[in-house]
């Protein structure tokens, strides 16, 4: 097995235009939270003409619902929730210079097309690895829409957090190829 590859952010295009699926990666640096609400909520903002609360380009947003943090700890258990929720916001988002996104499960055909037209990956965290995760969060800080909790949007600190990259910006999807590979050992 080879190394991980290191990524410290913000995350260039050239760098994410570099990763491969199937690459492990550990991310350093400043990454950020949002879910389904506050996508719904920046897509009606740039409907509106409204700048984003936070500036995405060459970032990654981490799918992420964590729970509360236990005294001394920046965040409680942090794992991933289902990218597939984000889909229809996605694209709006990528078209904004957002880089990179962190999650679980499949994504939609517009999604990974639009991750091809603007040269963005998809990392996949480990589902049940919650706790792990969140040791490699440093720092936790809301930056708006404080009233959505949970779904609020953060901005993370992170050290070696680590990640697959599942899709990457021509498309290929590590979820397939693996279950190809998969299929021609059981033939």
């Amino acid at each position: 097995m080879t190394e991980p590859i290191r990524i410290t952010t913000p995350l260039t295009e050239e760098k994410a235009r570099s990763l491969k699926a199937g690459d492990s990666v550990l991310i350093s640096g400043i990454i950020y939270t949002a879910r389904d609400a506050a996508h719904k909520r920046m897509v009606e903002a740039l409907d509106r003409g409204e700048s984003l609360p936070v500036d995405l380009r060459d970032q990654i947003i981490y799918y992420v619902g964590p729970t509360p943090a236990k005294p001394g700890y920046p965040i409680g258990s942090a794992g991933p929730t289902t990218s597939g929720r984000m889909d229809a916001y996605t694209p709006r988002m990528l078209e904004q210079g957002l880089r990179g996104m962190i999650g679980k499960g499949y994504r939609q055909s517009e999604v990974v097309e639009a991750m091809k037209k603007y040269g963005a990956v998809y990392f996949a965290a480990t589902g049940g690895a919650a706790a792990l995760i969140a040791k490699t969060i440093k720092k936790y800080e809301v930056v708006a829409y404080e009233d959505l909790g949970t779904e609020a949007i953060a901005r993370l600190t992170v050290e070696d957090f680590p990640a697959i990259v599942v899709i990457d910006s021509e498309g290929r999807n590590f979820y397939l190829e693996g279950q190809k590979q998969y299929r021609k050992y059981q033939g």
